[in-house]
């Protein structure tokens, strides 16, 4: 099975809104997103196929055909549209990030020749994302920035050791990054909020349990959780599952950017 990926782009307006509500409760779930005049985006569209290898042609499906499916749909139904007063499918259902990517895997899914439909995924911005792989789970991605300084030194090791494992990273005053950290959560979107986290809630969560705590501090030396713990990126992926698993239930994956070149995941203990 080979898998192939196209990007695309649109613009679209909308605002989030529940008319049944009071303006207190809609801006309190809502936050800007609740204005009743709307907001835009430019939205970038990653459609993943997958399917077996034509020995002949040397190709899956042509991108040409992808095109003709995904293009269509995407200038009929919201491409600069006001999607909450021009498409049917939201004027019942807010158009969340989380309800868009179903609608389009929904729209999609069967309409390809020669492949299946494997992945959507919808960046609404450099910090917000929603991907699908199947008919029942959405995920939904949040990206962080903070700033830290770190030395890589491990107590069971010795000094010789330390330095040959993590050389110029080993110096004793340290170094920082620019950190990235995605957040993942997964779930069903509410069928009246059409989001699987409030992200107004969420961003509260991650401020108080990981901003507050690293946030142009000195690892090794400001924080209570890496104080005989390496502060290597993989042990801060793991630190900021067991800070934020509690406080979301559905958080799905943490990752991390230590720089452009180097990326860490981590799924929970439950997928070691």
């Amino acid at each position: 099975m080979l898998y192939l990926s196209r990007k695309m782009y649109f613009s679209a307006a909308h605002y989030y809104r529940i008319e049944e509500w009071s303006e207190e409760e809609n801006q309190k779930v809502f936050g800007l997103c609740s204005n009743p005049h709307g907001h835009g985006h430019d939205y970038t569209l990653e459609v993943m196929v997958k399917g077996q290898l034509d020995r002949e042609s040397g190709i899956v499906v042509n991108i040409t055909d992808i095109d003709k499916v995904v293009k269509s749909f995407i200038y009929r139904e919201v491409d600069g549209k006001f999607l909450n007063k021009e498409n049917p499918y939201f004027t019942s259902h807010l158009p969340t990030t989380e309800n868009m990517v179903s609608y389009i895997w929904s729209s999609l899914d069967g309409k390809i020749d020669n492949c299946q439909l494997h992945k959507i995924r919808l960046r609404e911005n450099d910090f917000l994302f929603a991907e699908k792989e199947d008919q029942e789970m959405v995920r939904l991605t949040r990206k962080y920035h903070f700033s830290t300084a770190h030395r890589l030194h491990s107590y069971q090791l010795s000094h010789e050791e330390n330095l040959a494992i993590f050389g110029k990273c080993n110096n004793p005053y340290g170094h920082g990054h620019n950190y990235y950290l995605e957040v993942t959560v997964s779930g069903k979107p509410d069928p009246v909020t059409g989001m699987i986290a409030n992200l107004s809630e969420m961003d509260e969560i991650v401020e108080r349990e990981i901003m507050k705590k690293f946030d142009h501090k000195h690892l090794n030396l400001d924080t209570e959780e890496f104080k005989e713990l390496n502060p290597t990126s993989e042990n801060v992926a793991v630190v900021v599952w067991d800070l934020l698993a509690p406080k979301l239930k559905n958080l799905f994956k943490i990752g991390l950017y230590e720089t452009e070149k180097n990326y860490f995941e981590y799924y929970g203990p439950e997928m070691e």
